[in-house]
C-alpha cells in the first residue's frame, strides 16, 4: 500500500484507519460482495480484458441490473474485440438501443478498431492505465478498472460510487463536483488501494457504493446490511450521511419541446428516419421530429424550427419534411390518443408529443422523391416491424407501448 500520509491528502482520518481500510473492505467482499456478474474475472487466472472493458463502458451512468441483459446479448453477438471491430455500426447500434448515452456505443466501436490495431502490432491488449486512456471513451477510472479487474494488475478506480463512499468515510465536505475535491479523492483512492489485490478491491468498493453506502438510503441509517468501514466513518459518527457528498445546487435545466410525427401512408405504415451519426440518438432510427417552443394543451404557442437552440437537433430530413407539409398544406392531427413524454438528457429536459399525419399515395411518392434526392436513409414500417428490424431510442419505443 502506498505510504501517503493523512496530512498530505488532507482528510480527517488518521493513519491507522487508512491502514486497516483495505483489509476490512476485502474481507467484506469475500463474504458479501457480488461474485456472479457475467463480466467478472476475479475467479480466473486468465482474465478477459475485453469483457471488463465492455462492461465498464456500459456501466457508466447505468445501473448493474439494467446492464446485465444488454451485456449478455452484446457479448453473444460480438464475443471478441475483432468481432466488434468488424461489425457494422448499424449492428452495434441495434444492440445498444434502449441503453441510452449512445456516444458510449460509438466510442466502443471506435475503440475496438483501435484495440485491434494495437493487438496486431504488440500481440496483446494495452497493459497500463495510461495506454488504456488512449482508447476512445476510456477515462482514468475506467482505465484503472480494466487494468485491475481485466488484467489483474495494479489499477485504481474513483467512479461515482467510490467517491460517495470515500467522501462519507473521510468526512470530506467540499463540493464533490469541484476539481480540487476530485484531486483529493483520487489521492485518497490511491492511498487506500492495495498493490496486490486492486481488482477485488475495485469491485468491492463499487459493491459497497451500490448496495451499502448508496445515495439515498445508506445501510447504516436503516440497519439493513453490514458496512465494513462504519467504525471509522466520519459521516456515520457525525450523523452526516444524508449531507455527504455535498453538491452545489445544479443550474436549472432548460426544456425543449417537439412533436414526434407519426406519418402514415395508405398502407398504414409509418415513416422512419435514420439520424445522423453526430448528435442526439446518432445512428439510430427515429420518427421525424418537429421542434416547437412550447405547447399549451395541444396548441402550438410559438414555432421554433428557426430558433438557434434547436438548429443542431433539426436534421436535413426533418427540414425537408417540415417544408413538404407546409407546401402541401398537410395538417398535423392530434387526437385523444396523443401521448406526451418527458425525456431527460444530460443538458435539458425533452418534452415529446406524438401527433398523426396521413398521406395519400401521391403525397407519399412526392415525399419519397424529396428524401431520396437528398440521400436520406428512410423506410416505411409499422411499429411492430420497426421494433423488430430497427435500432430505436427507448423513448420512441415508449410512445407505442
Amino acid at each position: 500500500m502506498p505510504t501517503t500520509s493523512s496530512q498530505r491528502i488532507d482528510i480527517k482520518q488518521n493513519y491507522s484507519s487508512i491502514n486497516r481500510f483495505a483489509p476490512l473492505v476485502l474481507a467484506w467482499f469475500d463474504e458479501h460482495g457480488r461474485h456472479d456478474l457475467p463480466w467478472q474475472q476475479h475467479k480466473t487466472n486468465s482474465p478477459d480484458a475485453y469483457k471488463v472493458w465492455i462492461s465498464e463502458v456500459m456501466l457508466q451512468q447505468t445501473q448493474v441490473v439494467t446492464v446485465i441483459p444488454y451485456f449478455k446479448r452484446f457479448i453473444q453477438s460480438f464475443p471478441t474485440v475483432d468481432d466488434l471491430a468488424n461489425a457494422s455500426w448499424d449492428k452495434v447500434a441495434e444492440h445498444w438501443a434502449g441503453l441510452g448515452y449512445y456516444a458510449r456505443a460509438r466510442n466502443l466501436h471506435k475503440g475496438a478498431k483501435q484495440l485491434v490495431a494495437i493487438i496486431k502490432k504488440t500481440g496483446h491488449y494495452p497493459k497500463t492505465v495510461a495506454e488504456w486512456e488512449q482508447i476512445s471513451g476510456v477515462g482514468r477510472s475506467t482505465a484503472g478498472a480494466i487494468v485491475a479487474m481485466g488484467l489483474h494488475d495494479y489499477g485504481v478506480i474513483c467512479d461515482g460510487n467510490v467517491k460517495r463512499v470515500l467522501t462519507r468515510w473521510a468526512g470530506i465536505e467540499n463540493d464533490i463536483t469541484k476539481s480540487a475535491t476530485t484531486k483529493q479523492l483520487w489521492a485518497l483512492a490511491e492511498a487506500l488501494t492495495p498493490k496486490n489485490a486492486s481488482g477485488n478491491f475495485a469491485q468491492a468498493m463499487m459493491d459497497i457504493g451500490a448496495t451499502v453506502c448508496n445515495r439515498t438510503k445508506p445501510a447504516c441509517l436503516v440497519n439493513d446490511k453490514p458496512c465494513p468501514i462504519q467504525a471509522d466513518c466520519i459521516a456515520f459518527k457525525q450523523n452526516k450521511q444524508r449531507d455527504l457528498p455535498f453538491k452545489a445546487k445544479k443550474k436549472h435545466k432548460p426544456s425543449k419541446h417537439s412533436y414526434a410525427l407519426v406519418i402514415n401512408n395508405p398502407q398504414d405504415k409509418s415513416l422512419w428516419l435514420k439520424r445522423p451519426k453526430n448528435g442526439i440518438w446518432g445512428g439510430l432510427w427515429c420518427l421525424p421530429l418537429k421542434f416547437i417552443h412550447k405547447l399549451q394543451g395541444k396548441k402550438i404557442i410559438e414555432k421554433a424550427n428557426s430558433d438557434k437552440v434547436y438548429e443542431k437537433e433539426l436534421t436535413t430530413a426533418e427540414q425537408i419534411i417540415d417544408q413538404f407539409l407546409q407546401n402541401n398544406t398537410i395538417t398535423i392531427k392530434m387526437d385523444t390518443e396523443t401521448k406526451q413524454l418527458k425525456h431527460t438528457l444530460t443538458h435539458f429536459h425533452w418534452h415529446i408529443t406524438t401527433c398523426n399525419i396521413t398521406l395519400n399515395q401521391q403525397q407519399q411518392n412526392k415525399l419519397n422523391n424529396l428524401l431520396a434526392d437528398a440521400h436520406i436513409n428512410f423506410c416505411w414500417l409499422d411499429i411492430t416491424e420497426a421494433q423488430k428490424q430497427l435500432a430505436l431510442p427507448a423513448v420512441i419505443s415508449k410512445i407505442f407501448s
